[in-house]
């Protein structure tokens, strides 16, 4: 059976060292740092050439597969992008198919009287406003407005004393909003003062 105690130490052990005197000269050390670590032990040693290139086919192997992801993410991004503006366009369609159907049966009717043909056409010029409002459009209110280069085309200037100067004087297209954005300035004539 073996000891479990450790070795006692022997005569020699016990012995003082021997003093800095009496130390044989050796040749002279590298300074070391006070910490009292060995800097040589510090620099890693050189990797293999095996070592570097699995590195490297890693690296390669890690920057292809980065670049595989970020092309499936951007197609990806337009595919979904591209159905959601057809979901809308469906939408929108969707909801002119019956001004469709009304502007045809009043083709289609055999109307004398044009007054009567009239009011069918402002009941179907009101159904395709209220469309365009339920889905964020409103038109640029421009006749009597200061003119705004960001809102408004000028298209004409007329001298006028009775208007102020960049009145809006006439609107020959209105212009419409979709919400905050500018979907189509108005064309108007402006009073030069």
């Amino acid at each position: 059976m073996q000891d479990e105690h450790p070795a006692r130490p022997t005569k020699q052990d016990d012995a003082p060292a021997a003093s800095a005197a009496e130390a044989p000269v050796s040749e002279p050390q590298a300074a070391q740092p006070p910490d009292g670590t060995d800097t040589a032990s510090d620099e890693a040693p050189a990797a293999s050439p095996d070592e570097l290139r699995r590195q490297r086919d890693d690296y390669y192997d890690r920057l292809l597969r980065a670049t595989a992801e970020f092309d499936n993410f951007r197609k990806r991004t337009d595919r979904e992008r591209r159905e959601l503006a057809e979901h809308a366009a469906r939408d929108l369609l969707a909801d002119l198919l019956p001004i469709v159907d009304d502007l045809e049966r009043a083709l289609a009717a055999e109307a004398d009287d044009g007054e009567v043909y009239r009011r069918g056409v402002e009941i179907i010029y009101k159904q395709l406003l209220e469309l365009l409002s339920r889905h964020g459009v409103a038109p640029i209110e421009a006749l009597g407005a200061n003119f705004d280069p960001n809102l408004h085309q000028a298209v004409m200037h007329e001298p006028s004393d009775t208007h102020r100067d960049g009145e809006i004087v006439e609107e020959m297209r209105r212009g419409y909003m979709l919400r905050d954005r500018l979907l189509r300035a108005a064309m108007v004539k402006v009073a030069k003062a």
